[in-house]
């Protein structure tokens, strides 16, 4: 076996090994559960009103947009805070000392993460399918919709969490994640906002996940509510591509640098400022 197909059976294990720990973790299976009954609920109160300009339901119309909210969170929070984690315990510098090793560690990552997001967006999923009406799931789109959102927003998540030494300080992202999240038309028509709002969801993930999950689970008559009243596949593609290219050449980069800086003195530093946190 070659060295780069032993380093990925090792990464692929390790992150099987890691998805399996977290349905035996009461704080994993909380993160699980928790945003699915919260979604689920917000919904369900969503369900008797109306999408602007139709008698669509706007918790049906909801479904799709908080799954691929789901793939985006899942993708560069739930990694970033990984790596900022790991990097702290020493993870990270075991990993640097065995050949590959990060390269392995990596792909376990990207295992694990990959795996909680289809085990959390099938919990949202299931019973939203018969809680809601006029879903109509396209599985093509879907499938090939969540597959590049993955490749575009797993290299976010390495490249952010690399630049933080601290996980504390890791979940500063989610502040200017909710304010995406807010502006990127998951939870109501982004039509409806001012046109420079527009302009800056477009610009990031979070709204293409959005768009391409609407197109693959609702009738194509929505389309009318989005802008251009199109579902634009190709500029789906093409966005969530670009940013799947620059990713996939600035992560590797940043986790090279960040891994030549790890030493046993800065663990052992940071180790203990944590400690003195504590005590």
């Amino acid at each position: 076996m070659n060295p780069f197909m032993a380093t990925f059976r090792t990464g692929f294990l390790r992150g099987r090994t890691e998805l399996k720990q977290t349905f035996t973790s009461g704080q994993d299976l909380w993160n699980y559960v928790f945003p699915t009954v919260t979604l689920l609920i917000v919904m369900f109160f969503m369900k008797g009103a109306a999408v602007p300009g139709t008698n669509f339901s706007l918790g049906s119309r909801t479904l799709p947009s908080a799954i691929g909210m789901g793939v985006a969170f899942t993708g560069m929070v739930t990694l970033a805070m990984g790596l900022a984690v790991e990097r702290e315990d020493g993870t990270l510098l075991r990993a640097k000392a065995i050949p590959n090793g990060m390269l392995g560690y990596l792909i376990g990552k990207i295992v694990l993460v990959s795996g909680m997001v289809v085990c959390s967006q099938v919990l949202i999923l299931v019973p939203s399918l018969f809680m809601l009406d006029g879903i109509d799931i396209k599985w093509f789109t879907l499938v090939w919709v969540v597959v590049l959102g993955l490749v575009a927003t797993l290299p976010i998540g390495a490249t952010i969490g690399s630049l933080f030494s601290n996980p504390r300080n890791a979940g500063l992202i989610m502040l200017p994640m909710i304010g995406l999240t807010a502006v990127s038309g998951i939870f109501y028509p982004i039509s409806s906002m001012p046109d420079w709002l527009q302009g800056v969801a477009q610009l990031f993930p979070i709204y293409w996940l959005g768009l391409g999950m609407r197109s693959a689970m609702l009738p194509d008559s929505l389309s009318a509510v989005e802008i251009g009243e199109s579902w634009r596949h190709l500029e789906t593609l093409g966005v969530l591509a670009a940013w799947a290219v620059v990713g996939i050449l600035v992560a590797p980069m940043v986790m090279r640098r960040m891994a030549r800086r790890e030493s046993g003195s800065s663990v052992a530093a940071r180790r203990e400022r944590a400690l003195q946190r504590v005590t």
